[in-house]
């Protein structure tokens, strides 16, 4: 108890130096934290994916959809458990800003493959019932203020026209890492109104391809048998991973996800070196002092003990801030960029690297003030007291 209430009045004996210290050291441990949780929400996709599905696609592009009858010849291949297809819709709601995930899936096969997404047996059975119908995320119903029974309007963008939909069902994710800002609809009420506009070729085809495996360990082996089916046709196909196909997307930004990563490194690498400073300011300041405490018998320990004892000090005050206001700052930051990120949270290890950082931050600043005073001659340091 003598030990803090001796650093607490040696971490405010210059009060305003403190302060200042400590406002740079919540600004770099907050920004620290919402650095990363942006990181973690680039690789949410990734990290909610499932061993036991794969991903067919055209091995040319996404933008080249794979025919139909694909389904029947994927779905006797050895080691394949379930399937299902989906399209991407991407309609607009009102504006460009308020974007959000839109499959036209087949219901019954694709919400066997993803138990993730929880939905009540009689929202289920509305939705399969009603060719116009949809079904939401509970995220996503929530932004908007959404409820079951809603009709809302999207404006094609890949298909023209304005579709409308009758939300018929709110799903909830299992858990923290399941998407709940997504919308499904009927993959056959679009492939109809493509027809309906004079596109029956676009009709008869499918984005991608949902495989469901009976072992993760034959993934690569399925992948393969799938492929060679294909191989030399119009439309070859390229099957993988969940995981793989959710980090194909990743690595488009992944230069951008470098650069985020660096500078959040970079911050604590800037606030290291204003806690060094300050520390080194109050090291010299106090030269005579602890001169002082030599004289009386003081082993170098002690001396070395009070000077990390208040770095660590400051830091775990400035440091604790920082953690505090970065879940306000996730909040408000998630809020101004809308459906961006469907999953964006604090995770416990972001809060661990902040907590990692304010610890390494403390004894860095103080191991070379600490080190000089510990050596400094009685003599020397008693010249200068006033």
């Amino acid at each position: 108890m003598f030990i803090l209430r001796l650093l607490l009045k040696n971490v405010f004996r210059h009060r305003l130096r403190t302060l200042l210290t400590m406002v740079g050291l919540v600004v770099a441990i907050s920004a620290f934290g919402l650095l990363r949780t942006i990181v973690d929400a680039w690789y949410a996709g990734v990290d909610a994916t499932s061993s036991t599905r794969l991903i067919t696609r055209s091995s040319i592009s996404l933008t080249f959809p794979l025919p139909m009858h694909y389904g029947e010849r994927i779905r006797a291949v050895e080691g394949v458990s379930g399937i299902s297809w989906a399209n991407w819709f991407g309609g607009v709601y009102i504006t460009e800003r308020n974007f959000f995930a839109q499959f036209a899936i087949d219901p019954e096969s694709y919400l066997k493959l993803y138990p993730e997404f929880v939905v009540s047996d009689a929202q289920k059975g509305e939705f399969m019932r009603d060719r116009q119908g949809c079904i939401v995320g509970r995220k996503l119903a929530g932004k908007f203020g959404w409820q079951v029974g809603d009709t809302i309007a999207l404006r094609g963008t890949i298909y023209p026209g304005t579709w409308s939909f009758t939300i018929r069902g709110i799903y909830q994710g299992k858990d923290a890492k399941t998407d709940e800002q997504q919308m499904f609809i009927h993959w056959k009420r679009l492939a109809e109104g493509v027809r309906v506009k004079g596109g029956s070729t676009l009709a008869d085809y499918v984005g991608v391809y949902v495989v469901g495996i009976r072992n993760p360990d034959e993934a690569p082996l399925v992948s393969q048998r799938i492929d060679a089916l294909f191989k030399n046709s119009l439309a070859e196909t390229l099957t993988e991973t969940e995981k793989a196909f959710q980090l194909g997307f990743v690595s488009m930004s992944e230069a951008i996800l470098l650069a985020v990563q660096a500078v959040s490194f970079i911050i604590i690498l800037i606030i290291m070196a204003v806690m060094a400073n300050t520390m080194t300011m109050t090291a010299r300041e106090r030269l005579a002092e602890y001169a002082t405490l030599k004289a009386l018998g003081f082993p170098p320990s002690f001396v070395v003990k009070l000077l990390f004892g208040e770095s660590l000090l400051i830091a775990a005050i400035g440091g604790g801030l920082g953690i505090a206001l970065t879940f306000p700052m996730a909040k408000g930051f998630v809020s101004a960029v809308g459906t961006l990120f469907p999953i964006f949270h604090v995770s416990t290890t972001t809060i661990g690297l902040q907590v990692l950082a304010c610890a390494v931050v403390g004894a860095v600043s103080a191991a070379w003030p600490a080190w000089k005073m510990s050596r400094i001659d009685i003599v020397q340091g008693l010249r200068h007291v006033a």
